[in-house]
């Protein structure tokens, strides 16, 4: 590190690559980190089911709203816990292109609240509607 020109006498600049460095650390740090406080921590036993259909289309990607139903009745929208589901879906359903809303309830749930967020969901215009279950081979 220069700190005297002998033409133009002293020089003061900040070396910028060590900060860069450092942060380029942290990003990846966090980079890793993220994904571990992203994922779902709410607990359902889904039902299970013992065939497949014909075709599975299954996308993965990010317009697909997620509705869950917990053993004592709470219910998540895309792993956030709501007290109203309609309006949470009316906001839900205005963000994505593909209105595609996907029911994850616990299998001691009363069907009838899985019958009432499937209704809900298709009344404010969801195009495909679907629960969830783990196939069992």
């Amino acid at each position: 590190m220069k700190i005297h020109n002998t033409t133009k006498g002293l020089i003061s600049e900040i070396n910028m690559i060590p900060l860069i460095d450092v942060m380029l650390i942290i990003l990846i740090i966090f980079m890793i980190i993220t994904p571990f406080f992203v994922s779902s921590h709410i607990r359902v036993n889904l039902p299970k089911s013992s065939s497949l259909p014909d075709t599975i289309t299954l996308n993965t990607s990010k317009d697909i709203i997620k509705i869950t139903i917990t053993a004592d009745n709470q219910i998540y929208v895309n792993s956030r816990m709501v007290k109203n589901l309609e309006k949470e879906l009316v906001l839900q359903l205005s963000r994505v292109n593909q209105k595609i809303v996907l029911v994850e309830a616990d299998k001691n749930v009363s069907i009838q609240n899985v019958v009432n967020a499937l209704d809900i969901a298709k009344k404010l215009g969801a195009e495909k509607v679907g629960i969830s279950v783990i196939v069992e081979k």
